[in-house]
């Protein structure tokens, strides 16, 4: 004999639902990612699942151990169990041994900067080398002598540049040319400083600029000029990245190929220097001109997806990927409480207005009204400064506010239902009150709350993801979606702590949505039809 056996009407349900291949998978999608989230711990953490130490076997990710268990020397504190597995007591006994979770990261472990330095991951900073120069000239802007200034006269033949014309290679406008004839008739003349463009090469700029002259006993013969490069010209820098894989050439700037591959391998011996220690900056040149190219190995937060850290690390130095899978379960937990208690509430609160009407049912339905009108976030701000931010005191205060909605579907089929002739059968026959309520019109008015079901879980979901995101729900240490993408406001350039944590959202909530139009096609008895 079969002991649990369901009624027709239930085994028709579940045939069409069954037959709604969209939300029949999605439906064991979202229980399969619901049980992988439960087990959260077993997949991320940076705990052991297991210890073997001196012929004892402990279970770390279950129990917490003190360094005094481990050594004589240790105190009460908590365990670094990583670092406790480099020692020579796990590497050098083989009795001895640590068993991982498969991401061996916690979802509130930082990750060590030096792990990361050992992917190989060098920055290459290229600054350019400022230009400057002198030259002295006399009456008829002939140059006498010149010091480093060479650069700035691209077509001179000589590098001394004696004899060149200064007015052929730059321009002498009103104001310098003043200044210089000042300065040869020996009169006073303030500092004058000033940016040109070469004449005929409109690519070549610099500042030239005139001391301060004042009167002396004799006329100057010469006057002397200095050059220098423009400051827009010594913002200008390049950056390459480069790890420890070969480099593809469509992965490097523009500015890699005008490297010269003396200057390209210079570099790539230069990173593998850094990853062993400090190495001081070397002389490049990048489409003709001078750089420094400085090396830094440092690691900043939030860091890129790297092998072992597949969805990157946020802002914090936490992995993405095991604060996605710990907070995708306590959004879940979370979610599945709120709708069971919202609904509870609402169904109690719906069934005694529907069953009594009259003066209760208009009382209840002018007190639901005051206190829809109470804004939620409000309230959540001023508990939340008081008593701080806690997991239950959010989901206590956000199932007394979430209930109002299905109390108004559950009223509406209690008043439907109380008048029909089974109810009052049961009055006849002496059944209570509550039995009446919760056995026999519930079972007959559920439907709306199955069909919102799957509905409700999703807006839970996104409820808690987006109070996260405005800082006024979980823990800041608790493991939460909305968090990550908080982290990615502040670091738009981190695009895996926008894509990862919305791609996790948009496919749990889309799942849910699949469930909820399989629940209400397989609770609708008309058949679907389609016109063609």
């Amino acid at each position: 004999m079969n002991l649990f056996q369901l009624n027709p009407a239930t085994r028709k349900r579940l045939h069409r639902f069954r037959r709604y291949r969209r939300a029949y998978v999605s439906a064991w999608l979202l229980a399969i990612i619901f049980v992988f989230t439960l087990c959260a711990d077993l997949i991320c953490n940076d705990k052991p699942l297991f210890v073997r130490f001196e012929g004892h076997s402990y279970f770390p990710f279950i129990r917490y151990y003190a360094e005094s268990e481990f050594l004589p020397q240790g105190d009460a504190t908590r365990l670094d169990y990583k670092a406790l597995n480099a020692t020579p007591l796990f590497q050098e006994q083989e009795d001895n041994f640590m068993v991982f979770a498969p991401i061996p990261f916690g979802a509130r472990e930082t990750i060590s900067e030096a792990s990361l330095q050992a992917q190989g991951r060098v920055v290459v900073t290229c600054l350019p080398i400022p230009l400057a120069g002198s030259i002295n000239f006399d009456t008829t802007f002939s140059i006498v002598r010149s010091q480093a200034a060479s650069p700035f006269f691209e077509d001179a033949e000589e590098p001394d540049l004696h004899g060149l014309s200064l007015s052929k290679y730059w321009p002498i406008n009103d104001e310098l040319r003043e200044a210089i004839v000042t300065r040869f008739r020996n009169e006073k003349a303030a500092a004058l400083r000033q940016t040109l463009t070469a004449t005929g090469n409109s690519s070549l700029s610099a500042e030239l600029s005139l001391s301060a002259f004042s009167p002396r006993s004799k006329p100057p013969t010469t006057v002397r000029m200095i050059f220098r490069s423009p400051k827009t010209e010594t913002q200008k820098r390049h950056t390459f990245t480069l790890n420890k894989a070969p480099l593809s050439p469509h992965s490097m700037p523009k500015a890699w190929d005008t490297l010269s591959p003396t200057d390209q391998e210079r570099i790539q011996e230069g990173a593998e220097t850094c990853r062993q220690g400090a190495i001081d900056p070397i002389r490049v040149t990048i489409a003709g001109r001078a750089y420094r190219a400085l090396f830094d190995n440092s690691v900043a937060w939030p860091h890129p997806p790297v092998h072992g850290h597949w969805l990157g690390i946020d802002s914090a130095g936490r992995d993405v990927l095991s604060r996605i899978v710990h907070g995708l379960r306590v959004s879940l937990i979370f979610s599945v409480l709120l709708v069971i208690s919202s609904m509870s509430i609402g169904i109690v609160v719906g069934a005694i207005q529907g069953f009594y009407g009259g003066i209760v049912d208009i009382t209840g339905q002018r007190v639901i009204e005051i206190w829809s009108a109470i804004p939620f976030l409000y309230v959540m701000i001023l508990l939340g400064s008081i008593y701080g931010a806690r997991f239950w005191l959010l989901l206590v205060c956000y199932a007394f506010f979430n209930w109002i909605g299905i109390s108004y579907y559950m009223r509406a089929e209690f008043l439907r239902l109380r008048k029909q002739p089974f109810v009052d059968a049961a009055h006849v026959l002496g059944v209570s009150t509550r039995k009446i309520i919760f056995r026999h019109i519930l079972p007959n008015a559920i439907t709306p709350i199955i069909t919102f079901l799957p509905f409700y879980l999703v807006g839970a979901i996104a409820s808690l993801a987006a109070l996260d995101y405005l800082g006024f729900g979980l823990p800041a240490l608790t493991p939460s979606l909305g968090q990550l993408l908080h982290q990615a406001q502040a670091n738009r350039s981190a695009w895996w702590l926008i894509l990862y944590p919305t791609l996790a959202l948009f496919i749990v909530m889309l799942l849910g949505v699949f469930v909820g139009e399989g629940v209400r096609e397989a609770y609708d008895p008309r058949p679907r039809t389609k016109m063609e």
